[in-house]
């Protein structure tokens, strides 16, 4: 076995792992389909390897070489297809389908000139860039911006130019007299050497694409409540800290709120219908706040909303706006007659303060809120305010 018979066995075995770790991937996946296309996509291509080696050490010849050629077109293909599923720009199976369908029929054309000249290198290895400079252009277009998105938008760019860089070489070095002697020569070598390293990296860097998604999911359901919805203690501090370095020199407000009377709920109408009020209170809190507001449930009937370069009163204002409409809460199981209540505690974050110190702030103006009777409003003095401190009475 030569160097470039060497390098297609190892690109066949490369395609194979790939295809196989795709499909694992697609399982813990949001997006399913696009990794099931990448694993198409390798699993097809990895087919022309064993195709080159037939053309070598096998009969019909021609036959062969338009299959390894049309395999890896497919491949490509399919990977645009994922690609398009992926980072959007999807491209119709009709067109991708009649793209692979034109491909082969110039590779039909092209197949009896002679090999090495400019027409055939060139018209051979345009498909093939053509896919992937696709396939880039698609990522380039696409909302996603991170890092790891440009850098997989940038490594197929390259692979797709290096096609033309292999016609080049194809040119200037020679591919065969025909191809079966194509295995044979140097040209060989290095591209079948390009072209495993080149489908090393684009696969590693799709399986990382698909794998810090899958991190991300795990990251933002760790931080989230199942019940409600809404972040959890953890989730409701972290997405606090994000918010706060956005406006690190803005004061902001937090509110904490508290259903009342739970425990009555639950022991007189039944622990499932105590859940509907917490999902039902928990979306009340969602749609009302706003847009860059960081909402909670930070314990069984306790949530905290935390308001982003927002004043006290303003935040005292938003607190009251949803106690009247926690009384309005339609929740299947309660009667007609019974209205949700909670109590709410409202205090300042200072540009630069405790988020901790805050959030005890908010809680003893809460405490204040269920002592005065409930389904309250229950504001903690300014900061800088004189001291001894009191809780102000909202009405």
């Amino acid at each position: 076995m030569n160097g470039a018979a060497f390098f297609l066995a190892v690109n066949f075995i490369i395609a194979i792992c790939f295809g196989a770790v795709f499909v694992v991937v697609s399982t813990r996946s949001r997006s399913r389909t696009a990794a099931l296309w990448f694993a198409a996509a390798f699993t097809v291509a990895s087919l022309s390897s064993v195709c080159e080696l037939l053309v070598a050490y096998a009969y019909l010849t021609k036959f062969w070489a338009i299959s390894a050629f049309a395999s890896v077109l497919a491949g490509m293909t399919l990977l645009r297809i994922g690609i398009g599923t992926l980072y959007g720009g999807k491209i119709a199976p009709v067109w991708a389908g009649c793209f692979l369908a034109a491909g082969i029929c110039l590779d039909l054309l092209i197949y009896d000139l002679p090999r090495g000249t400019a027409a055939h290198a060139f018209s051979y290895q345009a498909p093939f860039a053509l896919a992937l400079l696709s396939s880039a252009a698609a990522i380039f277009s696409s909302t996603r911006r991170l890092a790891i998105d440009r850098a997989l938008g940038y490594l197929l760019l390259a692979t797709g130019l290096h096609f033309f860089a292999k016609a080049s070489l194809a040119v200037i070095a020679g591919a065969g007299t025909t191809a079966k002697d194509y295995i044979g020569t140097n040209y060989a070598l290095i591209s079948q050497s390009s072209t495993a390293v080149l489908m090393v990296a684009v696969g590693l860097t799709l399986l990382s694409v698909l794998v810090l998604e899958i991190m991300a999911d795990e990251r933002s359901n760790s931080e989230k409540d199942a019940l409600s919805g809404l972040a959890n203690r953890r989730g409701f501090e972290n997405g606090v800290k994000a918010a706060m370095a956005l406006a690190p020199k803005a004061a902001h407000a937090v509110i904490i709120c508290d259903l009342d009377h739970f425990k009555r709920i639950n022991d007189t109408y039944g622990h499932h219908v105590g859940d509907l009020v917490i999902q039902a209170f928990g979306d009340l809190l969602q749609t009302s706040a706003a847009k860059n507001a960081v909402v909670g449930r930070i314990g069984g009937e306790e949530f905290a909303i935390f308001l982003p370069s927002t004043t006290l009163d303003m935040a005292t204002l938003s607190a009251q706006a949803l106690r009247g409409g926690t009384m309005e809460m339609a929740v299947s199981g309660l009667p007609s007659s019974f209205a949700v209540t909670a109590s709410f505690g409202v205090a300042e974050l200072a540009p630069g303060g405790d988020l901790a110190g805050a959030m005890r702030d908010a809680d003893a103006a809460l405490y204040e809120a269920k002592r005065s009777g409930r389904n309250r409003v229950r504001q903690a003095p300014h900061i800088g305010s004189p001291q001894p401190k009191s809780i102000k009475a909202v009405k």
